[in-house]
């Protein structure tokens, strides 16, 4: 990377950050609302950050005890964490699915909380390789123990390199590649889903997958991640646009559902490093409502679901203050839709099982 390009990729908003626990302490007490409403939270990770920052099932649980909110179970997403050391190396990826199934154990002691933490695991494939993934795909799901729901592929790609972080696909268009599309078959053919990261610049591509892959289950990481910050924080109403643009044709794909949330570094419009406080629920909600009502409005609460982003959106709010800002957004929806929004939906997309059996 040039020098100029390390300069551009400073941004705050271009990567996981550890958070400060001083900082989050200022937040203002908030009570949770509606607090027995089961939670499947679809979008938690553990991982040790280069930093040091460490965020396993203890930090985890510590969050679920002090928010106040009812987390039955959650579903552990990859994020680079814990790859083996040796062996193929197209194979070095099965390591972290190892571990969250030992994240998923320790949960389901009973010794640090009564959620069932990773209940589900969506792992790392490289789809990319086309009919060879076939090899990783079941090495993961031998790994899984019966947890492996499916695999995430990161395809973000911007120009700016701010925007795209340090880590991103290789080039833009990876969803469209041949060799990808033979992944994704290798994918269904195994009963796992898939989940698309990209920017709201890219829902294109997902519509495109989708369309070429209608057996193929498939769940849109973060709202479709509108980006707002860099180079795009001048452009909001032209972000809002494109975005809304994209989810009325991606809602048409009956396969695609999507994962709300996850919107604190990506649309950049709350900044955590300057800010005296967190945002309230209240505050959140306003400046997240216009990319979460219309994902309800167009997809339906049957293919909508709520998430945390834990620990990545730690770094801006308490783990409660996301909840409460959820439940304010939907206090318009009926008490089916609700429980629909908030587990229903992951229950069913994830194959986890009936709620009294979490």
């Amino acid at each position: 990377m040039i020098a100029s390009d390390m300069q551009k990729s400073a941004s705050p908003f271009s990567g996981p950050r550890p958070p400060n626990e001083d900082w989050l302490r200022r937040a203002l007490p908030e009570a949770p609302i509606d607090p027995t409403l089961p939670i499947v939270d679809p979008h938690v990770h553990f991982w040790e950050l280069s930093s040091g920052y460490r965020y396993f099932l203890e930090e985890f649980a510590r969050d679920v005890a002090a928010c106040g909110h009812n987390i039955r179970s959650t579903i552990f997403v990859e994020c680079n964490s814990m790859y083996r050391r040796s062996g193929p190396a197209h194979l070095h990826c099965v390591g972290e699915t190892e571990f969250a199934v030992g994240m998923a154990a320790m949960a389901d002691s009973g010794k640090y909380t009564s959620t069932r933490a990773a209940q589900g695991i969506i792992g790392f494939a490289d789809l990319a390789l086309g009919d060879r993934a076939a090899d990783v795909l079941d090495a993961q799901l031998a790994a899984g123990n019966g947890r492996l729901k499916g695999i995430r592929q990161r395809a973000k790609w911007d120009a700016d390199p701010a925007v795209r972080g340090a880590m991103h696909a290789d080039g833009p268009g990876l969803y469209l590649r041949p060799t990808f599309s033979k992944g994704i078959d290798r994918l269904v053919e195994r009963g796992l889903l898939f989940e698309a990261s990209i920017f709201h610049t890219q829902i294109g591509d997902v519509v495109e997958l989708a369309r070429a892959h209608p057996d193929c289950s498939i769940v849109v990481n973060h709202s479709g991640s509108p980006v707002g910050h860099s180079s795009y924080a001048e452009k909001l109403n032209e972000v809002h646009a494109t975005w809304l643009t994209g989810m009325r044709e991606l809602a048409r794909c009956s396969n695609v559902s999507i994962k709300m949330g996850g919107l604190l570094m990506c649309l950049g419009n709350f900044d955590f490093t300057v800010a005296p406080r967190p945002p309230t629920s209240e505050e959140l909600a306003s400046l997240w409502r216009p990319y979460i009502e219309p994902c309800i409005e167009l997809f339906g609460a049957g293919r909508c679901m709520v998430s945390s982003n834990f620990p990545v959106e730690k770094v801006g709010v308490p783990y409660g203050t996301v909840w409460n800002m959820f439940k304010r957004l939907t206090a318009g929806c009926t008490e089916h839709e609700k429980r629909q929004i908030f587990s229903e939906t992951a229950r069913r997309v994830y194959s986890l099982g009936p709620e009294n059996e979490a």
